[in-house]
Formats: structure tokens, C-alpha cells, sequence
């Protein structure tokens, strides 16, 4: 069956780096657009970015721009988030998605400290 593991989330000052990663199965990876979200504590999930399925156009939101990159190795079935310049604002649960379609994975805590 389809699933999206993600890792990579921990605990960091602010002002550092982290890096997310997000492994695909049970899916042509290679064929699928897919998506970061975010869900902060007690807030809604929002989106923080996309990648088209080549890895060739990438967006993000406002919030993350300059900060934030999404970069994907498909012969891995692997998407990333490089995070750098934490702030205690992107302290949250973060997801990977297929951006067409509806499976989640467990997600990935971020903490960032002030």
C-alpha cells in the first residue's frame, strides 16, 4: 500500500538547520507532484511548499521563502526539506503529501527554541 514515512525532526536553537526527509512506497515516486505541510501546535495544518513531479519547479510560502528549500532524489523515492534560519514560529508537526492525492504520513516534530 501507498505510504510516506518522514524523520529527520528534533529539537534546535533558533537560528539553526535541520533537514526532513520523506521516503515514498507502494507509488511511482517519480510520477507525483508532492507537498510539505505543517501543522503548529493548536493550530490548523497549513501548507509550506511543492515540487513538481521532475524536482524542476518548486513554490513556497510566504512565511518559509529564503529560508526553507524542497529538493527530491526520485531514484531514492525521497523528498527533503532543508530548513535553515529556524524560528520558534516553525515550531510544529510537519507532513509530506503527494499532492494529488489524499494519504498522509506520521509526520515529523520540529521544535525550535528561542
Amino acid at each position: 500500500q501507498v505510504q510516506l514515512v518522514e524523520s529527520g525532526g528534533g529539537v534546535v536553537h533558533s537560528g539553526g538547520s535541520l533537514t526532513l526527509s520523506c521516503v515514498g512506497s507502494g507509488f511511482i515516486f517519480s510520477d507525483d507532484a508532492m507537498r510539505w505541510y505543517r501543522q503548529p501546535p493548536g493550530k490548523e495544518r497549513e501548507l509550506v511548499g511543492t515540487i513538481s513531479h521532475g524536482g524542476e519547479t518548486t513554490t513556497y510560502v510566504d512565511s518559509v521563502k529564503g529560508r526553507f528549500t524542497i529538493s527530491r532524489d526520485n531514484r531514492k523515492s525521497t523528498l527533503y526539506l532543508l530548513m535553515n534560519d529556524l524560528k520558534p514560529e516553525d515550531t510544529a508537526v510537519y507532513y509530506c503529501k503527494r499532492s494529488f492525492y489524499s494519504t498522509w504520513g506520521q509526520g515529523t516534530q520540529v521544535t525550535v527554541s528561542s
